[in-house]
């Protein structure tokens, strides 16, 4: 295993000093804890806070910022973080109008997320949370009941985020998060594996020729294996199993997603994004804007995942509304 890391137990503290040194105009750290928190937190309007496993940066502590998350707290790498955890990061984000909990469809994050929620309100703090489920490819996985939560959670900070920063209340911002989850669906798919620093090698084998569609980002299975084909006939794959649950129609609005896991180079992301908004319009559905880059990856994992969401005026005002965070590359 080659890893740019000192020691494997040290990662995650490491990574969070290492992000704070870089950006400390957006962040601090709450100290004692693995979470990031906004510089300037508390604010007086509803608080967003999201998280889960380390190693898949820039989630969830790169789009803590304006317009987007409050807080993002961090578990060991693919591991939720504790009760304990997130109830600190909802303290310390809370302005006096509440806080949401954005969690991704993961048993151990669901568990944890909604107790420390419970502690929360103990507390007197107002707090919700919503479930994103975007992964069309499996309906139950190795973590999972129902289908994942992977990268068009990113498009759910994003949204939630603007609503949040311009004023609604919680039951609005709760709402708006639901309405995103309904109408984002995303597929993914890996031409390798990861390696999980502690591990020190990879956790399963794809031969030379062969990828895995539809798998997760903590690298479970996906739907199945096959031959590699070309970057038009992989997008078309994806495409399909998402389009199936979108359900466009010429003249629809939408936002696309295409995520890198990791390890594939942005090349290949943008020959992947031509294909999806070839089709797209071939379809008549209008692209309102394009996210190309690493959101959501899976340590060193080559592959890419693809997201779309289908919008109204509402979710696009608020998607194009002004955000700024370490992890967002604004266009």
């Amino acid at each position: 295993m080659k890893k740019i890391i000192n020691q494997p137990e040290n990662v995650v503290d490491e990574m969070l000093k290492g992000i704070v040194a870089a950006h400390p105009s957006y962040v601090k750290r709450v100290e004692g804890f693995e979470i990031l928190v906004r510089a300037n937190s508390p604010q007086p309007k509803v608080a967003l806070v999201s998280g889960g496993g380390s190693g898949h940066e820039p989630s969830h502590g790169g789009f803590v910022g304006k317009g987007m998350l409050d807080g993002a707290v961090a578990g060991a790498v693919f591991t939720s973080p504790t009760p304990d955890q997130v109830f600190e990061a909802v303290k310390a984000v809370n302005g006096g109008k509440g806080v949401l909990l954005v969690v991704k469809n993961y048993t151990g994050d669901i568990m944890n997320f909604e107790m420390a929620a419970e502690m929360a309100a103990e507390e007197g703090i107002q707090v919700e949370h919503v479930v994103v489920n975007d992964d069309v490819a499996v309906e139950d996985s190795t973590w999972t009941t129902g289908r994942r939560g992977i990268a068009g959670t990113v498009l759910v900070h994003k949204i939630a985020g603007a609503k949040a920063e311009a004023g609604g209340d919680l039951q609005e911002v709760k709402r708006v998060a639901e309405k995103v989850i309904t109408n984002v669906k995303s597929m993914g798919m890996a031409l390798t594996t990861c390696t999980v620093p502690a591990a020190g090698k990879p956790s399963f084998v794809l031969p030379e020729n062969e990828v895995e569609i539809g798998m997760g980002i903590h690298g479970e299975p996906g739907t199945h294996r096959e031959v590699i084909r070309s970057a038009n006939e992989i997008v078309d794959h994806l495409l399909d199993k998402i389009l199936a649950d979108l359900n466009l129609a010429g003249g629809d609005e939408v936002a696309v997603l295409v995520n890198g896991l990791g390890g594939t180079p942005i090349m290949e992301l943008y020959i992947a994004n031509l294909r999806v908004a070839s089709v797209l319009e071939e379809k008549g559905v209008t692209i309102a804007k394009t996210y190309v880059g690493n959101y959501m990856t899976s340590l060193d994992m080559e592959g890419f995942s693809i997201s779309v969401l289908k919008l109204d005026a509402e979710l696009k005002g608020l998607l194009l509304a002004a955000a700024d965070t370490p992890g967002l590359v604004q266009n």
